[in-house]
């Protein structure tokens, strides 16, 4: 069961033989016998690779939450242990990570210590299913998917500086002043993310550009503090940062919406206790934190 889930996953006998230390030959045999078995084809061969029939994709459901319900008992019987335990795999933007829920991962292990948990930085868009992520983080309006989204915070947007850059180059009044301002680009698929300011006066709609621009947070925060110009960004970047007053705001009286925050699973998996602790984590994390909860 556990083989044929991923090799549906994979779409491939010999990268799921690899994970799983068996050789291509004898994936296709022990395919070849479950189909034998049941008396149907459940996988056919298509010019991408293989995907499941109509029958091997109902298979792969059920063998989804077989083999994840017999995996967290074998955990508790081995251990002799009711405690959630095994490795949780969480696919997460790196700023989160490393700003927000590393520091706190601490004690959470040491309240579940049989659990492990694994990153995945750098991949909020990741497909769940095929790269094995228990859950992921992303921060954005969600598309239309099978996937299972839980809302646990929001991103506000703020216009951002150092106090040395503005010394150097004047204090924008209003957007049409950062004509004349040197501006830091986030990007995410290789372009620069438009800024959108509303204020009285209507809505403003900024391209920026100049000579830094990241897909990455700590890189655009980094960016601000260096006083390389003007972000507008994510304050859970910014939070002590500016009560330190190491960074001030601008253009405080136009405001921008706020990003939504995002806890996602995959439907077709039902949820093993330890992921289902550490969802708990996260968004107890996510509440604490005044740049990061709903208001």
């Amino acid at each position: 069961m556990k083989l044929l889930t991923r090799v549906v996953e994979l779409g491939s006998f010999t990268q799921a033989g690899h994970e799983l230390g068996l050789g291509q030959p004898s994936v296709s045999k022990q395919i070849a016998a479950l189909e034998a078995h049941l008396g149907t084809r459940l996988l056919e061969r298509t010019s991408r690779g293989l995907r499941p029939t109509a029958a091997g994709l109902d298979l792969y459901h059920s063998a989804l939450r077989l083999t994840s319900d017999l995996e967290e008992t074998e955990a508790r019987i081995r251990d002799g242990s009711t405690a959630p335990s095994g490795l949780v795999r969480v696919a997460t933007p790196p700023a989160l990570g490393r700003m927000y829920i590393i520091p706190r991962l601490p004690a959470f292990l040491a309240q579940f210590s049989e659990i492990e948990v694994e990153f995945t930085a750098g991949q909020p868009l990741a497909d769940l299913v095929r790269d094995g992520v228990d859950v992921a983080l992303r921060v954005g309006e969600l598309g239309s998917s099978a996937l299972i989204a839980r809302k646990i915070g929001e991103m506000q947007m703020m216009t951002v500086a150092s106090p040395a850059y503005l010394a150097a180059h004047g204090v924008p009044a209003k957007p049409q002043d950062l004509a004349h301002h040197k501006l830091i680009a986030a990007q995410t698929g290789g372009r620069a993310v438009e800024w959108r300011l509303r204020g009285e006066d209507g809505t403003a709609a900024i391209m920026p550009t100049g000579a830094f621009r990241s897909n990455d947070g700590e890189d655009l925060r980094a960016a601000v503090l260096a006083g390389l110009g003007i972000l507008h960004g994510p304050s859970a970047l910014f939070h002590a940062d500016l009560e330190a007053g190491r960074i001030v705001r601008v253009l405080e009286a136009y405001k921008a919406d706020a990003d939504p925050i995002h806890l996602v699973t995959s439907g077709g998996r039902k949820m093993p206790y330890r992921v289902r602790v550490f969802i708990d984590f996260l968004a107890a994390t996510f509440a604490s934190e005044p740049g990061l909860r709903m208001i």
